[in-house]
Parts: structure tokens; C-alpha cells; sequence
């Protein structure tokens, strides 16, 4: 999977806001679920989710004046990137959540960047583990679960298979962080990739709603509910990959998979803001674990601490 790239570096400001930014809308994403799976099976959400997401981003194309690419060997990239970040782990979260409670789905799911920094250790030349990227990555799982809260631990050890599916979506969005750095050796821009990899990941899926949901025995869903796919596709999707693809062309799979960390903050405080959900202190002490731990994966705040207490330095002249 290795494939060329810029060296390993520091996250720009610019990178880091587009991160919060995609942490932003994917937590939304939370918000309008909510709203569609009142009326709507699980599957035909998701696959309403890519689908329009595919619809609007070939709009904008079109608008653009942007040809998607012909080329078999894209294509072909596309439909990887379509099976690993969306029609896998898709579908073992949907199969997971059925059997344990959605924060030990969640807390697994935090295991992505984990997955990362291991696999991309491998994998690539220029995304290697180091000491700082492993604390930050163990301190921002911590931060996750205390989020999350002990309740969730009880449930640890039930239906270990559906357990287990969740730890390999975890690894399928890892290997998607480190397969979709082709896309930027091959010149393809983030639009155009977005694009693609939600076009090939409805085309996987369709097939699979068609024969478990069978939509057209449905009823019609209400404004509310329509209008929550809208949102989740435009906003938490087609918007939300263009983010993606931007991010991990220029900041690699490592530095991406940090959203993971950030999403369950960025849901909880709009659940405060839009839903009414209360604020409680073991949230505000996780979001704090998770900025030490993307503190200590980005490195500067440690290396300008160390500068500073080191002998010889910070002392008058």
C-alpha cells in the first residue's frame, strides 16, 4: 500500500482547522442519524447518505467544468477506497451495533488511529511509529473512553464477535487512511476522489439494501427525515470527504485518522447545543486527555517544552 508522499511533518494551521472542521461534520453526522433512523432501516440511510453525497459532487463537477477520470486503474483505486472506508466497516458497525450498546462500538471504532500509526509503520517510508505518536494516540484513547464512561466497560467481553467486527471497521478505515494516499501520486485531485470513492461505494451498497431492506415496501419518510439525509449527505458526506482527501494528500493517513479522536467531542457538544444533552465533567476531562494526546502526535508543544527546560536553556544572559 505504500505509495510516494510528502515526508512526515507538522501539521500546518490551515491542516488542523480543516481536521477540527471534518471532526465538525462528521460529529453532525450523529445528529441528522439520529433524525433519519426514526422512520428509515439502517441501510437505506447509509446508502442514501453516499448516494446523494455521489449526485451533489458530480453537480459540482459538472459545474466546474471537471471530467471525472476514465482510466480503469482509478476506477479501480476508487472502488478499493469505496469498499474499505465505506461498504466494510459499514456494514460490520450497522452488524455490531445490533448486539453492544453504541459506546463500546465507539470506543473500538477509537482504535482507528491506533491501527494507524501500527499499520502505516509498515506499510509506508515516511509515516513512522515514534514514542510521541504512540503516547498520543494511548492518551487519546483513554480520553475517548472516559467520554465515553465506565458503563461502556461493562459491556466489554459480550458478544465478543460483534466486538470483534468492530475492531476490524476500526482496521478497514486504517487501511483506507494508508490506500488512499495513491490517489495524490496519481494526480487526481481531493474533489474528484471524493467523488469517485462515494460513486463505487453506492454501487457496492445499493445491491446489499436492495435485498435486506427492500426500500420500495417503505413507507414515505416525513420532511424531518428527508431532510436529514440532505444534511447528512451534503454536509456529512460529500462536504466532509472533499475535507478528507484534501487532509490526507498533504498531511498523511496518520494525522487524518486523528478526527477519529475528535468526532465523539464535536458530537457531544452539538448534542449540548442543538439536542439539550447535558455536559458532564468526565466529558470535559476526555476532551481534555484527547488534546494532550493530539498535543503529544503533533510534537511541538513537547519539543518547545523540552527546549525550554533543558540545561542551559530559558536562562538569563
Amino acid at each position: 500500500m505504500s505509495s510516494p508522499s510528502a515526508p512526515q511533518r507538522f501539521m500546518t494551521s490551515l491542516e488542523w482547522n480543516m481536521l477540527i472542521a471534518l471532526a465538525t461534520v462528521w460529529g453532525g453526522s450523529f445528529f441528522f442519524n439520529s433524525i433519519a433512523v426514526r422512520e428509515l432501516p439502517v441501510l437505506t440511510v447509509v446508502v442514501s447518505r453516499v448516494a446523494l453525497a455521489a449526485i451533489l459532487l458530480l453537480a459540482i463537477l459538472r459545474l466546474r467544468g471537471e471530467r471525472m477520470p476514465r482510466d480503469r486503474r482509478v476506477w479501480a483505486a476508487f472502488f478499493g477506497m469505496g469498499l474499505l472506508n465505506n461498504a466494510i466497516p459499514f456494514a460490520l458497525i450497522v452488524w455490531g451495533q445490533q448486539h453492544i450498546a453504541s459506546g463500546v462500538a465507539s470506543i473500538l471504532n477509537a482504535a482507528t488511529p491506533l491501527c494507524t500509526v501500527t499499520l502505516a509503520h509498515f506499510l509506508t517510508r515516511d509515516e513512522r511509529m515514534t514514542s510521541g505518536k504512540l503516547t498520543g494516540v494511548l492518551i487519546g484513547f483513554a480520553g475517548v473512553a472516559v467520554m465515553i464512561g465506565a458503563g461502556a466497560f461493562r459491556d466489554l467481553g459480550v458478544n465478543v464477535m460483534a466486538q470483534v467486527m468492530c475492531v476490524v471497521a476500526a482496521v478497514s478505515y486504517a487501511c483506507a487512511g494508508i490506500y488512499g494516499r495513491r490517489f495524490r501520486a496519481m494526480g487526481i485531485s481531493p474533489m474528484s476522489t471524493a467523488t469517485g470513492q462515494v460513486v463505487a461505494s453506492s454501487l457496492i451498497l445499493l445491491p446489499l439494501m436492495l435485498v435486506v431492506d427492500q426500500p420500495w415496501t417503505l413507507p414515505a419518510p416525513s420532511l424531518s427525515a428527508f431532510g436529514a439525509l440532505i444534511g447528512v449527505a451534503a454536509v456529512s458526506t460529500a462536504f466532509a470527504y472533499v475535507l478528507y482527501f484534501r487532509i490526507l494528500a498533504t498531511a498523511g493517513a496518520t494525522n487524518l485518522l486523528l478526527v477519529t479522536f475528535l468526532v465523539p467531542v464535536s458530537a457531544i457538544l452539538l448534542g449540548t447545543l442543538l439536542l439539550g444533552e447535558v455536559l458532564l465533567p468526565r466529558h470535559i476531562t476526555g476532551m481534555a486527555l484527547i488534546g494532550v494526546g493530539l498535543a503529544a502526535i503533533d510534537g511541538r508543544a513537547w519539543k518547545a517544552l523540552r527546549s525550554i527546560t533543558a540545561p542551559g536553556k530559558g536562562k538569563a544572559r
